[in-house]
């Protein structure tokens, strides 16, 4: 789950948006602002200017928490609607019936050849199709935070989408531009 930054106090009812959807926040406490009263555990605050390495700190500390927080048992409908963490997507029949096939083994890898069996059942189509559609569904699946990982040799493993040290420091580089250095 993204951290939102939040300025504080300038942005005090986008926080109360925020925290009313759930969603963590990080407070950017501006020069002279006392910390907010009443946070919850999706939220935490930082004086500005911060040094890089304590936001960091900070937005994983947030994320991990936001992460625990959210039921994260994925369940595939028969209409293809993937419902994981108050979050879903609509999947077509043959991404639904490869996803199924990865939520029969969440966590461990599933081989090219069953998941070729699963997404066409009356004939396993080329490698560039399985492929495509397990592309496209990477896609689909990062909305609601579930990754496949390539498993060299071996096939595809389904996971829960934790966010890397990159595009933490991106976030934070991004937000460092916009509203830490700002006056």
């Amino acid at each position: 789950m993204d951290v939102v930054l939040v300025r504080w106090p300038a942005e005090r009812h986008r926080r109360e948006r925020l925290r009313a959807a759930g969603d963590p926040r990080l407070l950017l406490l501006e020069p002279g602002a006392a910390p907010p009263v009443g946070g919850d555990a999706l939220e935490d605050w930082i004086r500005i200017p911060a040094d890089e390495a304590d936001l960091l700190h900070r937005l994983a500390g947030l994320e991990a928490r936001a992460a625990a927080s959210l039921p994260m048992t994925p369940e595939l409908d028969a209409d293809g609607v993937l419902r994981v963490g108050g979050r879903w997507v609509s999947l077509p029949p043959v991404e639904a019936r490869l996803t199924s096939a990865l939520l029969g083994r969440l966590g461990l890898v599933v081989s090219r050849d069953v998941l070729a069996r699963a997404g066409w059942p009356e004939g396993a189509p080329g490698r560039n199709a399985l492929d495509v559609h397990v592309l496209r569904l990477r896609r689909r699946l990062a909305e609601v935070r579930l990754a496949i990982r390539t498993v060299r040799s071996r096939g595809y493993l389904l996971e829960p989408q934790l966010a890397t040290v990159e595009v933490v420091r991106r976030v934070s580089s991004e937000s460092s531009q916009q509203d830490v250095h700002q006056p």
